[in-house]
């Protein structure tokens, strides 16, 4: 009888679980289709300004998920648009004789990495070949909104508005001080060679290394030195009067926004229409935001031939999955079909990638080479393209990155984590074991944490194998970028680079976004008339459903940097740190701007 309570009782669990989780989700379709359905289509009129606005998300990939930018939390969804595709707007948007002018205006939600906002400037540049007008009108300023704004003619504040304008940091946190409390040892397993590898540090230090602080404040300083001089350039201020306003913190309201001549003027934004009348454009203009012209913009007919682009986007893992991530099998599956495509005759590989598993990457680098062996593959990276990101790019036929790309990190790394003292003292497990050899309990453990610490010999294999998948690693880049491995070794090691310092060092072939990757392609393969093509990997109803159904942390938290977010963000990372199996070639930097 107590069996069968506890039977039923369980089942109703389920049923009356299931019910719930029906209702959530018809609410929450139900919640994404009203929210849909309240947006009525804006057409471009024979006056129209198209507006940038990060009420929309660029980002790197094309999303065929809708609930990745559905916002649980308001119940409201948040307008993703590829960056390839805000490329072709802008472009379209020259030509097109109905827009008149572009307004940034960067309020909103969304979000864009440094390096997208670059390639988003550097179309800005070539609109302005046109004669169009852009200018920038904005109540609060970031500095990456700033950053892209100086590209403008006119640069406008709200009068009670802000501005910041601080220079960059990178805040890493450490974790030794509270495994200690734990009772958790890592046992940390680092070439000699890999003194910048730094992936490990917060699981064995309290603070930086001296290397990893070298490293850092060396891309720091790239990055910010890189917006001073564009904001320099384009406003006519001098680069120490930019730099003594971050280090003075000279600039926080418009009107030090004004008096420093960051801004042309201080208005309301309502005063915009007469601003737009003075530059000619009707007074009965219309607004269209880059995801409603990029829906208008006519096809341009497909061609025969095309250039394939394939996405790596995310960390890398070893396997299969539909997740947001980079999964080895899922990749090479898209490589392959690239391969055998006939109309396929050059692939662009856009890596945006901090990396992660080393066997994973190996597996995505030898897919590549085989499809290099038939068509031109060139890479373009984005914000990341580090340590396995710069693996799976090495031996490709050129590489063109940003000036703000963080790449490099040629190096690897083991973790494992010893818990039996957590465990038997915090938790009351004890364990006992039988085993035929002396080393037949090793991997044995709860919660992702070792029972026992490693043995001498454990210890050594460990080595063993993490220095031969550095040399694996180094042989690669130095055969791929026609390097003599001194030199490889000279500059890996583990050390992050800015794009601008690869670029010197031979680690890239160039400065470029994704369309110079594509005309790069193009000119590779001899073609002349052609079109693009994402490539994507078979999709049977069940793996489509399950993507929809792919759940995402910043889904139901807020999306600023608050405490909660940046929390979750942080445990997100330390979690995955610390589940990681095999040896890892992943570089943990994040940024702040």
């Amino acid at each position: 009888m107590k069996f069968l309570r506890i039977f039923f009782a369980s089942l109703l669990a389920v049923i009356v679980g299931s019910i719930l989780s029906f209702f959530i989700w018809v609410a929450l379709i139900s919640g994404m289709a009203s929210s849909l359905q309240n947006e009525a289509p804006t057409v471009v009129g024979d006056s129209s300004v198209l507006v940038i606005n990060m009420n929309e998300s660029i980002t790197d990939t094309p999303d065929a998920n809708p609930l990745n930018s559905f916002n649980v939390a308001t119940m409201s969804s948040t307008k993703n648009i590829a960056l390839i595709e805000v490329l072709r707007a802008i472009e379209a948007a020259a030509q097109d004789v109905r827009i008149k002018g572009i307004e940034i205006h960067l309020t909103g939600e969304g979000t864009a990495t440094l390096s997208t906002l670059e390639e988003l400037r550097v179309a800005l540049v070539e609109f302005k070949a046109s004669k169009k007008f852009i200018i920038a009108y904005n109540d609060i300023y970031s500095q990456a909104s700033y950053y892209l704004a100086s590209v403008a003619d006119k640069i406008y504040i709200q009068p009670e508005g802000d501005m910041s304008w601080i220079g960059m940091g990178s805040t890493l946190m450490f974790y030794k001080g509270a495994l200690d409390k734990l009772g958790v040892k890592a046992e940390i397993f680092r070439p000699t060679a890999c003194k910048y590898k730094s992936a490990v540090e917060p699981f064995f230090r309290t603070e930086m290394s001296k290397e990893n602080r070298e490293q850092t404040e060396a891309f720091i300083n790239d990055l910010w030195n890189e917006i001073v001089t564009t904001v320099s350039q384009s406003r006519g201020i001098a680069e120490k009067d930019l730099q003594r306003m971050a280090s003075n913190f000279e600039i926080m309201t418009s009107d030090d926004a004004l008096k420093a001549k960051l801004v042309d003027a201080v208005i309301y934004e309502d005063e915009l229409k007469q601003i737009y009348k003075d530059l000619g454009v009707d007074e009965n203009y219309t607004s269209i935001s880059l995801g409603e012209y990029v829906k208008q913009i006519v096809p341009t007919e497909v061609q025969k031939d095309t250039i394939g682009i394939i996405y790596a986007e995310g960390e890398i893992f070893y396997g299969e999955n539909d997740a947001q991530d980079i999964y080895s099998k899922t990749l090479c599956e898209k490589i392959n079909k690239a391969r055998e495509d006939k109309n396929i005759k050059a692939v662009v590989l856009r890596v945006n990638s901090p990396g992660g598993s080393a066997l994973a990457s190996d597996l995505i680098w030898r897919e590549i080479e085989r499809l290099k062996q038939e068509k031109p593959v060139i890479v373009s990276m984005g914000q990341y393209a580090a340590s396995g990101g710069y693996y799976i790019s090495c031996g490709t036929d050129a590489i063109l990155c940003d000036k703000t790309t963080i790449t490099g990190s040629i190096g690897v790394f083991g973790l494992m984590l010893e818990g039996g003292q957590l465990i038997e003292q915090k938790f009351g497990i004890t364990t006992d074991v039988v085993k035929t050899n002396d080393s037949s309990d090793f991997g044995n453990g709860i919660f992702g944490l070792n029972i026992r610490g490693l043995k001498p010999t454990e210890r050594a294999a460990f080595i063993r194998s993490v220095d031969k998948v550095y040399a694996t690693f180094t042989g690669k880049v130095a055969k791929g970028r026609n390097l003599d491995i001194n030199k490889v070794l000279d500059i890996a090691g583990g050390r992050v680079w800015s794009g601008t310092d690869a670029l010197e060092i031979g680690l890239v072939d160039g400065i470029g976004g994704l369309k110079q990757a594509i005309a790069i392609a193009a000119d590779k393969a001899n073609l002349k008339d052609f079109s693009t093509v994402t490539v994507e990997g078979e999709q049977s109803p069940m793996k489509m459903l399950m993507k929809m159904l792919n759940a995402k942390i910043s889904a139901v938290l807020p999306r600023n940097n608050d405490a909660i977010s940046t929390a979750a963000r942080e445990y997100d990372a330390a979690l995955k740190q610390m589940t990681r199996t095999g040896i890892q070639a992943y570089c943990p930097y994040r940024i702040s701007f």
